[in-house]
């Protein structure tokens, strides 16, 4: 009975060197599993899988994040990836080890981050902080943009993007010394591109688009076209005269406007308001007429007459010789530019943008006498005077026979 007892003993012996030759050995940077055996305030006990020995998980190593409560993070029984960060015991049966879940996580998320880096891919993380100088970026491993490369614009105000997640370009990568350089620009720079180019092949000369007002200039206005700005020449803005365009449009203001010229090589777009707008002339013979009476000032004097603005846009010359019953040599002599006119309209001729006006045919032709000069006698109508021409003559010839 002894001698069975005996054989038994020897046999567990034999188990247990047998499962203790069996369990592998742990080494520092080797990638295990841990059974979650027990959580504590600030930290784990595992049960390293197939070693026979436990580890120990800070609560640090669990999470990048700060957290209160443990049990947010890991379940017991649960079966975690780990890494061996060190030996923190000597035999082999009751040694102990520190473990990292966090750390494994990030090895496998910058050995991602690299492969899309050689392959040119994008990344995407969320912005979790605003500092001085960029953007502190989560992909699972800290990422930094710098203020230079968050937007094609300047941007004053960072903390519009904390929260956000958004897309990356790697710019910088090394995992030794946790240097990852982001930059959000170079995406923008790339889609705005290929947006601005399927824009100018979409457009066309002549076309009547619409487009809302990005900035204003002293030289025109440039219209955002959804990817390619247009530019508004300042003479393009109206018929009538404008000194600055901000007297007219403002920026975010929608406008129709009419595609002049397009030069996709420049990414130029030429663009005209007063095209899409009616002319001043269109209508000119329902407001104007013959022999209207009209008043407007005098915007030019030439040597030959005044041009009077009647209209925005629409002016009526008065002839030197409708200007007064008197002779005016130049019409300097009795008007000035800006001064204001009253004027008879003599012609309307729409087709040929031409009024003719008249001061003088608002004016009583002056009274003509009969003046006797020595011999010379002035001529004066019948109708002006009352007498007839013997009458006068008689009198004259009466008295000098007397």
């Amino acid at each position: 009975m002894s001698e069975i007892k005996e054989n038994q003993i020897d046999q567990d012996e034999a188990v247990m060197l047998d499962a203790l030759e069996s369990f592998k050995d742990v080494e520092v940077g080797d990638i295990v599993q841990g059974e979650v055996l027990v959580l504590e305030d600030k930290q784990a006990i595992v049960s390293i899988l197939g070693t026979g020995v436990e580890g120990v998980i800070p609560v640090k190593e669990l999470t990048a994040f700060p957290t209160e409560d443990i049990s947010s993070l890991v379940k017991i029984g649960e079966i975690l990836d780990l890494v061996v960060i060190t030996s923190i015991g000597k035999d082999k049966e009751n040694g102990s080890y520190l473990l990292s879940k966090r750390r494994l996580e990030a090895k496998k998320i910058w050995e991602d981050v690299e492969a899309a880096f050689e392959a040119d891919e994008e990344v995407e993380g969320t912005v979790t902080d605003v500092v001085k100088g960029g953007l502190v970026v989560d992909l699972g491993v800290r990422g930094f943009v710098p203020a230079s490369m968050i937007d094609t614009h300047f941007v004053s105000d960072f903390s519009v993007y904390k929260g956000q997640t958004l897309r990356f370009k790697v710019m910088e990568i090394e995992p030794s010394e946790n240097r990852l350089i982001l930059s959000r620009k170079v995406l923008l720079a790339k889609e705005q591109a290929a947006k601005k180019e399927e824009v100018l092949n979409s457009l066309v000369a002549g076309d009547i688009i619409k487009g809302k007002v990005a900035r204003l200039t002293d030289f025109g206005v440039f219209v955002d076209l959804g990817g390619v700005d247009g530019l508004v020449h300042i003479s393009e803005l109206s018929h009538s005269h404008v000194s600055k365009a901000s007297d007219v449009l403002e920026v975010g203001e929608e406008v129709e406007a009419k595609i002049l010229s397009i030069d996709p090589e420049k990414e130029r777009v030429s663009l005209s308001i007063k095209e899409t707008l009616a002319g001043p002339w269109d209508n000119v013979a329902e407001t104007i007429g013959t022999d209207d009476v009209v008043t407007g000032a005098i915007k030019r004097l030439t040597s030959f007459g005044a041009f009077v603005e009647l209209q925005p846009g629409v002016e009526g010359l008065i002839h030197i010789s409708q200007i007064s019953h008197n002779h005016v040599v130049t019409p300097h002599e009795v008007l000035q530019e800006g001064q204001e006119v009253t004027a008879k309209v003599l012609e309307v001729n729409q087709p040929d943008r031409r009024i003719a006006l008249s001061i003088k045919a608002l004016e009583e032709k002056p009274q003509q006498e009969e003046v006797f000069q020595e011999d010379e006698v002035v001529d004066i109508p019948e109708e002006v005077t009352g007498f007839s021409l013997g009458d006068i003559l008689g009198d004259a010839l009466k008295s000098t026979e007397d």
